[in-house]
């Protein structure tokens, strides 16, 4: 696997090495002793995995400590832009936001360490998306941040109409209300 740094500290995109023939492909899409050595020593407890139709936008969403989740993203069907924002006040990237596009063809995976917001827009007719967290899902720690925040300015790729929203995503709050790391 390679490792593409971000300007992020802590979060980084995993390019894994692909094996192609005749008969289609091979990778391995996760091992724990090739992350400690390159990425970081955590340890994953939950995989997740999440099926969604075009336009719909999942985030942006963390945990409070102690309860932060670290996770590691990929999308195993479709398309996705996938934006990880900086909440952790003490950083030099507080407030920024890193985004890349995940798909079954280019199989690139991020890794979003504890201390970031995390949300993806569907821009394929579906996507299939999984991804592993370094915490259980804690529904009392739970938060969320507007999508569309003019403190954050993310271009999520698509017209605000094509925008599909949960209930509780459209009750997020603006980044100058939420609870930083």
């Amino acid at each position: 696997m390679d490792i593409i740094e971000t300007g992020f500290e802590g979060l980084v995109v995993v390019r894994p090495k692909i094996f192609r023939d005749e008969r289609g492909y091979f990778f391995e899409s996760f091992s724990q002793k090739k992350f400690k050595e390159k990425i970081n020593s955590t340890v994953f407890v939950q995989d997740n995995e999440s099926h969604s139709r075009y336009g719909v936008l999942r985030g942006l969403h963390y945990q409070k400590y102690p309860f932060a989740q670290a996770k590691l993203v990929r999308v195993v069907r479709g398309k996705i832009l996938d934006v990880a924002v900086d909440i952790r006040k003490d950083s030099p990237t507080f407030g920024k936001h890193f985004s890349i596009e995940l798909s079954d063809e280019n199989r690139l995976q991020i890794f979003i360490p504890h201390g970031f917001a995390h949300g993806f827009i569907v821009l394929s007719e579906t996507a299939i998306c999984q991804y592993k967290c370094d915490n259980y899902y804690e529904p009392y720690s739970a938060e969320g941040i507007k999508w569309d925040d003019e403190q954050l300015n993310i271009d999520w790729n698509l017209p605000q109409k094509e925008i599909i929203l949960s209930e509780k995503d459209k009750a997020n709050k603006s980044f100058d209300e939420i609870i930083y790391m």
